[in-house]
């Protein structure tokens, strides 16, 4: 894992690559990396690498103090919530994602070092989804990627303040990923400080961790948060708020990534702010669906 260093000031444009669509905004201060995905940059892990004997400390089933991970029970929160894998099951899952609202009920988030490989300069056209992934139990199945949404600046250097991916992916039996597992809100410019729960898959086990604490203010474009365990496989873990059981939804207010890829410590993650960049990727990512 490393920082990832500065470069030049990018115009906007909008780049569509077969079924993948990669977009920009107006230009900010960027980034550059020599690595991608696929060398498991920041918090994502290596896709074909078979799953370790998982960390048996995390056994608890009920929330731990503030902080620590420990494996969630399976709910309707955390239905919505998955590994990400390369072409099929069969290879270990490297990331993260969740379904989040939207007008074409088919939409994911994660992390955009887990969607486009910077090498080829492509985004990742063979993902898949699983939610609700247990030691091999998928329980909706496997959702297919069909379109991967980035800001251009990403796709030219890696801003590390644009480390958000938004993905299309294609209905299953008729049905739209949204009608079968529900969909959180987007948070935009919440603040620095917010109570937040982050659930995601570590490649060395086969169950996901959830962690919640506080977050707080790395830099202006930057949340950081102390929390246990959240090792590679947790790239593009939602951090999710105000989750209201009545109408089972909640407010993604970021995704685990953004600075170092998420972070050389597996006790302290980042995530990059939700501001009005984040919104029009957003925005974009329905325009082009």
């Amino acid at each position: 894992m490393r920082s990832l260093a500065r470069n030049a000031i990018l115009p906007l444009t909008l780049v569509i690559v077969g079924a993948a669509a990669v977009v920009g905004d107006a230009a900010k201060e960027t980034h550059t990396a020599g690595t991608s995905w696929r060398s498991g940059f920041g918090k994502s892990g290596e896709p074909g690498r078979s799953p370790q004997d998982q960390d048996q400390a995390l056994s608890a089933t009920a929330p731990a103090e503030d902080g620590n991970a420990y494996t969630p029970r399976r709910t309707e929160e955390n239905a919505r919530i998955g590994a990400v894998f390369e072409k099929d099951d069969q290879g270990a899952h490297f990331c993260t994602a969740s379904v989040v609202q939207s007008p074409g009920r088919n939409m994911l988030i994660t992390a955009a070092h887990c969607a486009f490989d910077a090498d080829s300069g492509q985004p990742v056209n063979d993902l898949v989804f699983a939610p609700g992934y247990r030691n091999g139990d998928e329980p909706t199945g496997l959702w297919k990627v069909s379109k991967v949404v980035v800001d251009d600046r990403w796709a030219k250097s890696q801003d590390e303040d644009l480390d958000v991916a938004f993905l299309v992916v294609d209905q299953k039996d008729g049905k739209d990923i949204q009608d079968v597992l529900g969909g959180n809100n987007l948070g935009m410019n919440r603040g620095f400080d917010n109570k937040v729960k982050i659930t995601g898959y570590p490649t060395s086990r086969d169950t996901p961790i959830s962690c919640q604490n506080r977050t707080t203010k790395f830099s202006d474009t930057q949340l950081r948060i102390q929390c246990t365990d959240l090792e590679d496989g947790t790239s593009g873990s939602p951090w999710l708020t105000d989750y209201a059981p009545k109408s089972h939804t909640g407010t993604v207010i970021g995704v685990l990534g953004g600075h170092e890829g998420g972070g050389d410590q597996d006790d302290v993650s980042y995530a990059a702010y939700f501001d009005n960049d984040i919104a029009k990727l957003y925005q974009r990512a329905q325009d082009e669906d």
